[in-house]
């Protein structure tokens, strides 16, 4: 004789608790990411509609604020302290590349002057750029 149940177990997994979960999982990752560069600079940087990012793997960055004041990896300096450190950098590895974040307040020729200190050193330097609004 067979006997047959009446109710049917069903196995299910209960996913009430995984909303709270995800939120409080964004809640922390958004907050980490604001913490993540807290030493960065705050640079007005030039437009431009064929801003790209192609950027090498090993580069350094250099800053120049509209004070005219020069962070090299975040490290402030003089223009001859940034000349002597770039030369360091280009003896150490001269594959580097030197990232260039210059604040649009400042004149064409401060740009150039940045530029022909990283050519003395046999170093390539590009502008970064934003793209506009």
């Amino acid at each position: 004789m067979k006997i047959r149940r009446r109710h049917k177990n069903d196995a299910e997994v209960s996913t009430h608790s995984l909303n709270d979960i995800m939120f409080f999982l964004l809640l922390f990752f958004l907050i980490l990411s604001t913490m993540a560069h807290p030493n960065v600079i705050k640079v007005l940087l030039p437009e431009s509609k064929e801003a790209a990012s192609k950027e090498s793997k090993q580069n350094a960055q250099l800053v120049v604020d509209a004070q005219k004041q020069y962070y090299l990896d975040n490290i402030v300096c003089t223009a001859e302290e940034l000349e002597r450190r770039l030369g360091l950098i280009a003896q150490k590895d001269s594959t580097i590349g030197i990232s260039i974040q210059m604040d649009r307040t400042l004149s064409v020729q401060d740009l150039v002057d940045v530029m022909e200190m990283g050519k003395r050193q046999h170093l390539a330097m590009f502008l970064k750029t934003t793209q506009p609004q």
